[in-house]
């Protein structure tokens, strides 16, 4: 009896815990349950294995005006960021987007600088999501791009120690940028072979006349 209270007492504290996820600061619903499952395991596992505090935070909007100077804004922001980590414990990388003033980052504890390299994870797994013009609402995206920056982090930190994570995705969240970079240098390409026809034929139309 002693035994089967105790197996339920640990799967309601799980549960809790899964529901409370200390792993994600905030996410104002943009933020699947799925998703947000899958960055329990992949925080619980990291922060377990790898002895780092993974976290994700994900705002619409934060309250900044983007009326206000670049500088205004820029010291209103740091002011923001600072809030964020407040609470969180080091060693520590946290992933924060706020959609609506259209800010992403990666801070980190000073000694994981030189392991997380936050400009590939943001161009390479984070914005090409939040930034696609497709049928994937707001939703999927916040989502998608959230668990991808999340998981990329983790996997940057076990290559730097050698160690596998079992709840690793792998290079999946990177295929979902790559394939929206390569449409878009497409679109780009055919614009400017576009644009040199149309001025060709311009000019071949004011040479005929």
């Amino acid at each position: 009896m002693k035994t089967k209270i105790l197996f339920l007492l640990a799967i309601f504290t799980l549960t809790l815990s899964a529901n409370q996820n200390p792993f994600i600061l905030a996410h104002d619903g943009l933020i699947d349950q799925r998703a947000q499952d899958k960055i329990f395991q992949i925080g619980s596992e990291t922060k377990s294995k790898l002895n780092v505090n993974l976290y994700v935070s994900i705002e619409e909007n934060n309250g900044i005006d983007m009326d206000k100077s670049i500088e205004d804004r820029r010291k209103l922001m740091k002011l923001y960021e600072q809030k964020l980590l407040k609470d969180v414990k080091r060693p520590f990388v946290l992933l924060s987007l706020v959609i609506d003033q259209k800010y992403a980052n990666i801070l980190m504890s000073d000694d994981l600088k030189s392991i997380i390299d936050k400009d590939d994870i943001l161009d390479g797994y984070v914005i090409p999501l939040l930034a696609s013009k497709d049928k994937n609402t707001l939703f999927a995206k916040t989502s998608a791009a959230a668990l991808n920056g999340f998981a990329q982090m983790a996997d940057s930190i076990a290559k730097s120690q050698n160690i596998k994570l079992d709840s690793s995705i792998g290079s999946e969240g990177k295929t979902a940028g790559t394939i929206w970079r390569v449409f878009m240098y497409t679109l780009v390409a055919m614009g400017i072979l576009l644009y040199a026809i149309i001025i060709l034929r311009e000019k071949k139309f004011k040479n005929g006349k």
